[in-house]
Parts: structure tokens; sequence; C-alpha cells
């Protein structure tokens, strides 16, 4: 990475769980910058807190010199004869999944006292969400996703406005933040897709017919804000692919893209009936860029984008997100009363702190204006109510508490929700 981005919020976390006993394992999408964040900010905070730099092994072990050491027992070897004292020692292992038995080799040394342990991997099995269990519940996950917006802004060149258009189109992963052509953006996210993400997933689960993933990543792509399940994209194969894919293959499929962090689902929630509902649900992409990519940067709807790119910056921020469903009572036309259900974006939760949130693109009439509240309206509890808008607006509220924040300020402050 040729120009220097702080990623203070992973630094935190790992700085955080130092000397904890735990294997700290770095997990994202590939290409999200784990790798960078380990071997440089890490290592560099170690070294200006006066580590020696003998006391740091590192290792990637992707690379051909260090071909020897992903036989377990040579590496093995080779980190016990480097710990020579008793001070504490910090082991970096990247691309650890070219390891042979790397689970073994890795609680074969958690047993040291003195050493604290780091890892990354950025293939399809390594970037299985359930890794942790391979250590027998002695791994400490941190998530790494792609650029928030506040993150990409540190170089992007330009106002914050066309920031945004860049990022909206191309996503955040940092080697794409840092290109300077739009031919050089496409091209590295539709060949990334197509050479890296694709075949790992093909290798990992023995996929024959790969042309039925690239179309459910297609379909789910152009439902980005859409609620579906596995049910309603089969409907859709049979009617505008004529596939007549089974439905368990499908939900097959979404698991595996799932598990490579390329999309994430987000529960449907009750609000008033305190539940989870199950399907239908929402599926989002970890990066913006890359569903782009794969629809060829044809469906450009700035509304679920930007729905897309607010579920992405509060799961970063360390939300448990789920989108909402609230029930209203309405008189139809005959004057019966009949219920309603009402959407609500999403619904973040972290701790004892809770916010409702709204995405809309623009207010430009009252009756946008009362579309967005009218489900906030009808949450009888205490937590925050917000509508984040695209429009530039002051921080501001409403007779009835619901707070309307302008999406710049949701993006760039990093408390922005308690404006």
């Amino acid at each position: 990475m040729t120009l220097k981005i702080s990623r203070d919020k992973y630094l935190e976390d790992l700085i955080g769980r130092m000397h904890n006993g735990l294997i700290k394992v770095i997990t994202g999408l590939r290409r999200s910058g784990k790798s960078y964040l380990l071997f440089d900010i890490f290592k560099n905070y170690l070294l200006e807190h006066n580590t020696d730099e003998k006391h740091i092994i590192e290792m990637s072990l992707d690379q051909r010199k260090n071909k020897q050491y992903r036989n377990p027992d040579i590496i093995l070897e080779y980190i016990e004869s480097a710990i020579v004292d008793d001070k504490q020692y910090y082991i970096f292992l990247d691309e650890v999944q070219m390891l042979e038995d790397f689970e073994e080799v890795l609680n074969s040394l958690l047993p040291i006292k003195n050493l604290d342990i780091y890892v990354t991997g950025s293939n399809s099995k390594f970037l299985s969400k359930d890794i942790i269990t391979q250590f027998r519940g002695r791994g400490d996950e941190i998530h790494v996703f792609p650029l928030t917006f506040k993150e990409f802004m540190q170089i992007y060149d330009g106002d914050e406005y066309h920031g945004f258009s860049e990022y909206v189109t191309y996503g955040g992963l940092p080697l794409v933040a840092t290109m300077k052509t739009d031919e050089q953006k496409i091209k590295y996210l539709k060949n990334l897709f197509e050479e890296t993400y694709l075949k790992d997933i093909k290798e990992r689960y023995k996929i024959e017919k790969l042309q039925e993933m690239e179309d459910l990543i297609k379909v789910l792509a152009s439902a980005v804000g859409s609620l579906s399940n596995p049910s309603r994209i089969a409907d859709t194969f049979k009617s505008s692919l004529k596939s007549d894919i089974s439905m368990n293959t499908i939900k097959n499929y979404i698991v595996y893209l799932e598990e490579s962090f390329l999309i994430h689902e987000a529960n449907r929630y009750d609000v008033k009936g305190r539940k989870y509902i199950g399907t239908p649900l929402k599926y989002y992409f970890e990066d913006v860029g890359l569903r782009n990519a794969k629809l060829e940067f044809r469906q450009m709807e700035e509304t679920h984008l930007m729905e897309n790119i607010i579920y992405n910056e509060l799961r970063a921020r360390g939300f448990q997100v789920d989108v909402g469903m609230v029930e209203k009572k309405e008189k139809n036309k005959k004057g019966f009363y009949e219920k309603k259900r009402l959407e609500v974006d999403f619904i973040a939760n972290k701790g004892s702190n809770k916010y409702y949130i709204q995405s809309a693109y623009s207010l430009l009439t009252p009756e946008k204006v009362q579309q967005e509240k009218n489900s906030l309206l009808n949450i009888n509890d205490s937590f925050k109510k917000i509508i984040i808008v695209k429009d530039v607006i002051k921080p501001q509220r409403d007779d009835n508490g619901i707070a309307g924040i302008s999406l710049f300020d949701f993006l760039l402050e990093e408390n922005s929700l308690e404006l």
C-alpha cells in the first residue's frame, strides 16, 4: 500500500487484546487490509513502545523463500529457537492456512507463557466464520472490514461529496482506494471477484456449476436493500434465468458466500413482538465496489447503495444490526381495521445502546418525510430514533424526538449517533 491509511479502531482492538492468553485471529474479506494492519500498523506500535525487534517473530508463509516453514515441525523448531530469554515475544504469521496442521502448531505454541500470538489468513478455508472453533475456544477474532468512508477520505484528494461518489461506486478495498483511474479500479475489482473469491469458493466447496453461483451473486446484488429468501430467489432463477436450481443449493451457496465474508445476512426483528421473524430477510455486500463490479457497474441505485453503506458502517462500529418490522392498525376503505407492516431499515444494538435508523436518500416532500417517520412513530420505547438523509442538513430533532442527521455527518463523525 503506497499511501498510509491509519486504522485506529483495529489497532485499539489489537492493543486491548495483548497478552490475553488467546490466539488473535484477524479475519475479513480478502484484500481488506489484514496483513497491513498486523505487519505495518501493529508492528510499528510495538516498536514505538520499546519492543525489541528481535522479540517480534514474523513469517509470511505465502512467500517462496519461506516454503520450508510450512512444515509444522520446522516452524515450531524455528520459533522455539528464537525465544532466548524470558522477555515478551510476539509472533506474527501471515497466510497461516499455508502451514500444514496450523491448528495443531498454534495450539502447541499457546502454553509458552511469554509468547503472544497473532495470525492472519486469506483463503476461503481460513476465512470461514467458524475458524475460531479450530482453536478449541482459545481464539480471539478481530474482523477487519474494507475502509469506512472516513478511512477512505484520509487518502482521497478531493472534497467529501466527490469522495462519496467514488466510494459508492468503487467501494473501500484499500488498494482500490489508491488507484488513480476508473479503468484500473474496474479491472481490479472484476478480476478480484473472478480470480480470487470465486476460485477460492469453488476449490473449497468443490462446486461444479460455477455459473449458478455467479448468477446467484448477481441476483443478490440486484436485491440489496430488498427483502428476500431462498424461495423467492428460486422463483427468480426459474422465471428469469430458466433454471431449476434447488432451494437447498441456493441455501448452501448463500452460506458459502457468507463464510467468505462477501455478503452478510441481516435478520428481521418484530419490534413490538420482541422476536425474530425468520424469512424474508436482507443481504448486504461487505464491499459495495465488489457488488457493483459483479453487475458490470449497472443498477447503481444510490438509495440501495447508501443503505448498504450505512449497514456496513454500523457493523464496523461494532453494532449488531437487524432490520425491523412494526405492526400498525389502520382503517381500510371499508372502515375496518387491518394490520399493516411498516419497515424499520436498521435496529442497531451494542451493549445497552439501541438505535432505530431509517435511511432516506432525500426528504423533498412532506409525504416522503411522513413515510420515513411512520415506522419510527409506532415504536413505543425510549431508544433513539434517527433518519439519515443524503441531503446536507444540520442535526435536528422534531417534536416527536426523531433525530435527523446528514449521511456525511453520520459517516465522518465517530459519535454521530449521539448528535
